[in-house]
C-alpha cells in the first residue's frame, strides 16, 4: 500500500488542543532561558533571584507550570506513537520501519536545533527515548503502567538522594559568589556581543557537555510519561471519551486530591515558611518534579472533559491549530526568541514579567498564523518535512 500520513479527518481535535495548551506552557517555561543566563546559573547550583512582580510570577510558574507542560507533551508523544503505529498497521504499512525513520529524522532536527540555536532542545531526547517505545507497543497496559511508575519512582528517588548529603558538604561544594558572578558575566557578554561563529563555539564548550552528561537521566521521566500516554492510547480513551467518561472523571478527581497537598507543601518551601537551608533548592526541585505528574494528569483530564462541550472546542480551536503545527511552532519559538534577545542584544536585560508578555504576544501570533496556514495547507512546514522523510516521499502540501 502507498505510504500516506494521517488525513485531517482522522485527527482528534481534543489532542490537538491539549498539545497547543502544552506548547504554550513550555514556551512560558523556556522564555527565561531565552533572555537570561538561567542555564549557567542552574548548572552551577544557583537559582535566579527575583523581586517584586517577577518573584510572584516565578512562584506561580514553579507551582503550576514548571515541568507540568513538558510532562503533558511527553504524555501526548506516547499517545501519538500508539495512534501512528495503530493506523499504519491498519493501512498495511511497515509501521516499525516508518517509526524508526520518523525518530531518526526527529533526532537530526533536534541535534541541529540543539547545536545551532539553543541548549534547551527537547527533540533529541524525545527521539532517543522514542526508540524504546517499540519494545512496549504490544505489551499489556498494566505492564506499561508498572514500567512508567517504576521509572518515575526511581528517577525521583535518585533525585532525592541529594537531601541525604550532609549540609556541611553541600556548602563546601557551592561555587563562590565571586566565581559565579564572573562566569555569568562572561556568559552574558558573549550572548550580547559575539558574532554567530564565536557564539556557537562558546556554546559548544560551555553548554553542550552539560547536555550530553544529563541526556540519560533526562530520558527517564520522558520515557515514563511516553508509556502513560501509550497506555491511554491502547485503552482507547481519547478515541472514545464517552465510553471512558467515568475513568476520566475519576482521574481528574484523584489527581486533584493528590496535587493539592503537594502544591501546598511546595509553596511552603518556595515562600520560605519551611526552610531547609542549603538544601532548600534541592527540596524545591524534588517537589516540583513529584507534583508535575498528578498536576499533568489533572490538566489533561480536566481539559478532556471541558472539550466535550462544543462551545469550548470552538473557543479553543485556534489553540488546536497551534498544536497541530507543534513542531514548526516549537522551532520558530527558538528562532524568534534567539533573534530578539541575542540578535538585538537584549539578552540579560529583560525581566521575567516582560519576557512572559513577549512570549504571550509571540504565541498569540503563532495561533493566528497557524490557523491561516492550515486553511490552505495540510501541514506546517516542519511537519511536512518530517512526514516526507518518514514516508520517504514528498507529501502533498496544499489542500485540494
Amino acid at each position: 500500500m502507498e505510504n500516506a500520513p494521517i488525513s485531517s479527518k482522522e485527527r482528534i481535535l481534543t489532542i490537538d488542543i491539549i498539545r497547543g495548551f502544552a506548547l504554550f506552557g513550555i514556551f512560558l517555561v523556556n522564555m527565561p532561558s531565552f533572555h537570561s543566563a538561567i542555564f549557567i546559573k542552574t548548572m552551577n547550583g544557583y537559582e535566579p533571584e527575583y523581586v517584586g512582580m517577577d518573584y510572584w510570577l516565578d512562584v506561580f510558574f514553579t507551582l503550576f507550570i514548571d515541568m507540568k507542560f513538558f510532562t503533558i507533551f511527553s504524555f501526548l508523544f506516547g499517545l501519538g506513537f500508539y495512534i501512528f503505529i495503530n493506523r499504519s498497521e491498519k493501512k498495511g504499512l511497515s509501521a516499525n520501519k516508518l517509526f524508526v525513520r520518523r525518530m531518526v529524522a526527529l533526532l537530526v532536527i533536534g541535534l541541529i536545533h540543539l547545536i545551532a540555536l539553543w541548549f534547551g532542545d527537547i527533540l533529541h531526547t524525545y527521539a532517543l527515548a522514542g526508540f524504546f517505545l517499540l519494545l512496549f507497543y504490544k505489551r499489556k497496559i498494566k505492564t506499561m503502567l508498572i514500567w512508567a511508575g517504576s521509572l518515575l519512582l526511581a528517577y525521583n528517588a535518585f533525585s532525592s538522594l541529594t537531601l541525604l548529603i550532609p549540609s556541611s558538604f553541600l556548602e563546601e561544594m557551592e561555587v563562590s559568589t565571586a566565581v559565579m558572578e564572573s562566569t555569568v558575566s562572561e556568559y552574558v557578554t558573549v550572548y550580547q556581543n559575539a558574532g554567530y561563529v564565536e557564539w556557537l563555539s562558546f556554546r559548544l564548550i560551555a553548554e553542550l557537555p552539560w547536555i550530553l552528561f544529563n541526556i540519560i537521566p533526562a530520558m527517564v521521566p520522558v520515557l515514563a510519561m511516553f508509556l502513560v500516554g501509550l497506555a491511554a492510547g491502547k485503552a482507547g480513551i481519547f478515541q472514545n471519551v464517552t465510553e471512558h467518561l467515568q475513568l476520566v472523571k475519576k482521574v481528574r478527581l484523584i489527581t486533584l486530591l493528590i496535587s493539592i497537598p503537594l502544591v501546598i507543601l511546595l509553596a511552603l518551601f518556595i515562600l520560605g515558611v519551611m526552610d531547609w537551608g542549603v538544601k532548600q533548592t534541592y527540596i524545591i526541585l524534588v517537589l516540583t518534579s513529584v507534583s508535575s505528574i498528578p498536576l499533568c494528569l489533572f490538566y489533561i483530564s480536566a481539559l478532556t472533559l471541558l472539550l466535550r462541550k462544543e462551545q469550548w472546542q470552538k473557543r479553543l480551536r485556534m489553540l488546536g491549530r497551534a498544536g497541530q503545527m507543534a513542531l514548526t511552532n516549537y522551532l520558530f519559538q527558538t528562532i524568534i526568541s534567539v533573534g530578539i534577545f541575542v540578535g538585538l542584544g537584549w539578552y540579560g536585560n529583560v525581566t521575567l514579567v516582560t519576557g512572559t508578555l513577549i512570549s504571550i504576544v509571540i504565541f498569540t501570533a503563532q495561533m493566528v498564523i497557524s490557523t491561516l496556514w492550515l486553511q490552505r495547507f495540510r501541514f506546517g512546514p516542519f511537519e511536512w518535512l518530517w512526514r516526507s522523510i518518514t514516508y520517504w516521499k514528498f507529501q502533498p502540501m496544499k489542500k485540494i
